[in-house]
């Protein structure tokens, strides 16, 4: 059992829930809970080590002896040191140390989703959480958004990151994705290529066309902006129309992720309801 803070794995820890830097450099970042650990473990994820302490429920447990039997390296630390590594008020007992593993964009695809200038975790892990509800194809983050797989914003995700593709981009990959001629093969930051449709680029504004009257059954990505600033001025020359959420009484926004799930439930229901209907 690991008893003492300065051990390697339990710096380790400390370093890759604290920083991007430390998280981009290792190629890893931490995940804690039991419900985060069992999606991690369900998909493609690369666990490189599981932390568990005696205060695991029996669900967490069983997670445990499966990935122990899997091959991958679990040991109890005792539960002061759990409880200081961990950013939840009452933590559930286990976190997992993963290795990033980019999903790739899906071919064709015709829904995608730009968080820019998103600074708020809370915000962008709600905004990654609908994402994953609506069936958005990929998310491409754009500079000054904040860290995608920092804590706060893995929690809020609960299990989004392990579903849909996540990629930091600079605004000119995000055009060249998001405006590539139909079946014209694109190359992302990692170099990964995909044959993506051309895509029509709203951006969430509260003085854009009602998104009731918009059309959103084309392929189309959406760019949500930022919670104090709005969205970046590269966003707006790269948008082609404006859309907004219309609201009552005297309310003039939502916060980013509430306007970010509308707007992504509204695309779904208009693609649901067929041609003859908004």
């Amino acid at each position: 059992m690991i008893t003492s803070a300065q051990n390697a794995k339990i710096k380790l820890v400390r370093s890759l829930m604290g920083r991007a830097k430390e998280r981009r450099e290792a190629g890893m970042f931490v995940v804690e809970g039991v419900r985060l650990v069992e999606e991690a473990a369900k998909g493609d994820w690369s666990l490189v080590t599981v932390l568990f302490d005696k205060s695991l429920s029996e669900r967490g447990m069983s997670q445990v002896e499966g990935l122990r039997s899997r091959g991958v390296e679990v040991e109890a630390v005792s539960e002061n040191l759990m409880k200081s590594l961990s950013e939840t008020e009452t933590p559930q007992g286990i976190l997992a140390i993963l290795q990033f593993s980019e999903l790739p964009i899906p071919d064709s695809s015709n829904f995608i989703l730009i968080p820019d200038h998103i600074r708020d975790p809370g915000n962008l892990g709600t905004l990654l959480r609908s994402a994953a509800a609506t069936g958005v194809q990929a998310v491409l983050l754009p500079p000054e958004t904040t860290d995608a797989f920092a804590p706060k914003v893995l929690r809020a995700g609960m299990g989004a990151h392990f579903r849909v593709p996540i990629h930091k981009m600079a605004w000119g990959e995000i055009e060249q994705v998001c405006k590539s001629a139909n079946g014209q093969m694109c190359k992302s930051a990692n170099g990964q290529m995909s044959k993506l449709a051309n895509l029509q680029i709203y951006i969430a504004d509260m003085d854009g066309k009602s998104c009731w009257e918009t059309d959103l059954r084309q392929p189309l990505a959406l760019i949500i902006g930022g919670e104090a600033d709005g969205a970046s001025e590269q966003a707006l020359k790269s948008a082609n129309e404006q859309i907004s959420i219309p609201m009552a009484g005297n309310v003039e926004s939502l916060n980013a992720g509430v306007a970010g799930s509308v707007l992504m439930f509204e695309v779904v229901r208009q693609r649901s309801a067929g041609s003859d209907q908004l």
